[in-house]
């Protein structure tokens, strides 16, 4: 068996698991067999169908939208300690999400897809301003100077959102609670509104894995190789953007998904997109699915916002990352 067929094997396994632990574990334990009995018991039925499975599920899709999004940025970028969350585009989105609550923006042509769209708009534009600026202080566009780029604007940005909170009334309550980042009490409306821009950022993504084979050899050569550099590059970065605007939009600011899951997939299982980036995506959404679990376990009856959980875990991991990339450039 090639390593790629067990990577498929071994994260699909976990993604079942965790969907499992997702629906069953809690502050009631239900048998996983209501999901396909639902005639045993009325109250069990409800809390799987109306409460856990939705939450379950959302929690699958951001995590899978924010890992296949890092995967794609650091390929495009060659830089490991690329993702949504270090490159601002998290915080870009999170600004579009934070005006539309704050001014109360609904257009009605969008209706309920107002949200999204407003943040992926923002996570977009703040991911070609990043990309441009750090191209105009460092032509190479060296790994520090991109992440400096990022932490740079992610602060600039974080400022806007506190003064829109600072100005805030009654939906200071609201904005709080989601920027903490969580999937509690969502519901179906989420998924239905998140569903349909995943899975075209991830389409798009997903036809160009080739591409960002090629873009890892460096843009001349992938240009020579017949690749369309620049119309490529700006379907990946509308893509990622998509997947990372709509999963802040429903979830909040949950970071280092993007950068964990890519890493370890591809020291696991290797640098080949064609496979990087499904597998990413199935382990991002087993993650964050895990993340939610024990957020809503670990001191049960009260919550841990989730963006907590994936920091503790992707703090430790950024540092290894930085310290192993410093010390093969040293090498």
């Amino acid at each position: 068996m090639s390593k790629s067929m067990i990577g498929y094997t071994l994260s699909l396994a976990t993604l079942i698991v965790a969907i499992w632990l997702g629906v069953s574990v809690g502050s009631v334990k239900v048998p996983i067999s209501t999901l396909w009995d639902t005639g045993t018991d009325a109250i069990a039925t409800n809390i799987v169908w109306k409460i856990r499975m939705p939450r379950v599920i959302l929690a699958g899709l951001v995590g899978a939208s924010l890992a296949i999004a890092g995967a794609a940025f650091q390929s495009l970028l060659k830089n490991p300690l690329a993702d949504p969350y270090t490159l601002g585009v998290s915080s870009g989105a999170s600004v579009g999400a934070v005006a539309t609550l704050f001014f109360g923006i609904s257009v009605p042509f969008l209706g309920m897809f107002t949200l999204p769209v407003f943040s992926m708009a923002g996570a977009l534009i703040t991911m070609l301003i990043v990309i441009s600026f750090a191209k105009l202080v460092d032509r190479a566009m060296k790994m520090e100077t991109i992440i400096l780029t990022g932490i740079i604007f992610s602060s600039f940005l974080g400022s806007v959102i506190s003064l829109m909170i600072a100005l805030t009334g009654e939906e200071l309550r609201q904005i709080i609670g989601w920027l903490l980042g969580s999937v509690s009490m969502r519901g179906w409306s989420y998924v239905q509104m998140a569903l349909p821009f995943m899975i075209i950022g991830s389409l798009l993504l997903w036809l160009n894995r080739r591409e960002l084979n090629a873009m890892l050899f460096g843009e001349e050569r992938a240009q020579h190789l017949g690749v369309e550099v620049k119309k490529r590059k700006m379907m990946i970065l509308i893509g990622g953007s998509m997947l990372t605007g709509t999963a802040v939009a429903v979830s909040g600011t949950i970071g280092f998904v993007g950068l964990v899951v890519p890493h370890m997939t591809r020291l696991l299982f290797g640098s080949d997109n064609r496979h990087v980036l499904p597998l990413s995506f199935i382990n991002g959404a087993s993650l964050l699915i895990i993340c939610d679990l024990v957020s809503r376990t670990i001191i049960s009856p009260t919550e841990l916002p989730i963006g907590v959980i994936t920091a503790f875990i992707g703090a430790p991991v950024f540092a290894f990352i930085f310290f192993r990339q410093r010390k093969k450039g040293a090498a």
